[in-house]
């Protein structure tokens, strides 16, 4: 045993065993575990150790398989990612188109609201125009004439409502648009033009029967109950439409302010003129010296005082129609289309309310 692994011992050092045999050159990098030569033949058996460090197919075939996951993973993770950008791009068109058809919805509403109170208003119109035609029959049989100045005028107003409406509904429509403040201000413009227009009608008007004007008959009962000198308090037109401005800078709000100030010391100072006016009346008619004959003869000094309600009337609307013009002055051109939309819509809900209260069923006795 001993003699064979000395014979041998060089071959278990070698690196690759020289021979002529060629499967032996494919053999790098090996040692021999242990050298046998089978006696008399000389040909030596021997078991090969690799030297060099070997992986495990099993070992490569589970970092291919966890490479292999990994990318699968990285494909499901990207699948993933790509369904829930595609569900959230779903949820947000679907939450856009769901707002788009509530804003339609709401705006259906509204148009139905309005063209609701239209038709009110049209048939409290007709009642109304029903009121002074019986008013005008009281009038023929106890004076026997009827005011013609007075029929133009209802027939006039009556249009100039229709076409203030028409117009209140297109500046309500634009406004919902993004159109530029240049054509805005040609339809603010117009709206104002058309209130200068309904101001001229009332002095056409005044001159022919100012007690007309005052008493309201040409406008429907509840918005009688807020007349004063024939119209609308300028500075309550000021505090209707004052929410429906925002956003005001310092200076708009202050402008505001003042302008409604300077508001109500002229309609107190009106009021007050008013009232001495009555107050004058009353004693010119209380302190007529008593004589015999007509009192036609003895109406001549009251009569002149009563002249001067034209003036009032007058007065009363030169302020309406230069506040109305100071106001589009200090605000912008979309603020003050908005304003007169709320201004127009106030008086639509009057004339509303007051169709529903001719409207009401009789209260039990």
């Amino acid at each position: 045993m001993t003699s064979h692994s000395t014979q041998f011992a060089p071959l278990s050092r070698i690196g690759m065993y020289e021979s002529p045999l060629h499967q032996f050159s494919m053999w790098d990098d090996s040692t021999f575990e242990s050298g046998l030569c089978s006696p008399g033949t000389g040909v030596c058996t021997a078991t090969i150790i690799d030297t060099e460090p070997k992986i495990d197919d099993r070992s490569d075939q589970y970092a291919s398989d966890k490479s292999l996951g990994h990318s699968e993973d990285n494909q499901a993770s990207n699948g993933v990612s790509d369904k829930i950008k595609r569900r959230l791009a779903q949820n947000r068109e679907a939450a856009k188109k769901s707002r788009l058809r509530k804003k339609a919805y709401v705006q259906q509403l509204e148009t139905s609201r309005l063209k609701l109170a239209q038709l009110e208003l049209e048939l409290g119109r007709a009642r109304q125009q029903g009121l002074l035609i019986a008013g005008a029959a009281t009038n023929v049989a106890f004076c026997g004439t009827i005011n013609s100045g007075i029929g133009a005028f209802e027939m006039e107003y009556g249009r100039w409502i229709d076409e203030q409406d028409r117009k209140i509904s297109e500046i309500r429509t634009v406004l919902q648009t993004p159109i530029a403040d240049v054509e805005l201000h040609i339809l603010v413009e117009n709206v104002l033009n058309h209130y200068c227009n309904l101001f001229r009608m009332k002095r056409a008007a005044a001159r022919v029967d100012a007690f007309y004007l005052v008493s309201g008959m040409w406008r429907t009962s509840v918005e009688r109950f807020f007349l004063w000198i024939g119209g609308f308090r300028p500075s309550e037109l000021i505090n209707v439409v004052f929410p429906h401005l925002e956003p005001l800078d310092d200076l708009q709000r202050a402008n505001v302010t003042n302008l409604r100030d300077s508001c109500s010391q002229a309609e107190e100072a009106l009021t007050q003129g008013m009232d001495k006016l009555r107050q004058t009346m009353s004693q010119s008619i209380t302190f007529l010296p008593v004589a015999p004959g007509s009192f036609s003869n003895q109406m001549g000094s009251p009569l002149e005082k009563l002249e001067s309600l034209e003036t009032f009337i007058h007065q009363a609307d030169h302020l309406r129609e230069q506040s109305l013009q100071q106001m589009s002055r200090i605000l912008t051109t979309r603020q003050a289309a908005k304003g007169l939309v709320a201004f127009a819509e106030h008086f639509q809900r009057l004339r509303a309310l007051s169709s529903l209260w001719s409207a009401r069923p009789p209260r039990p006795v």
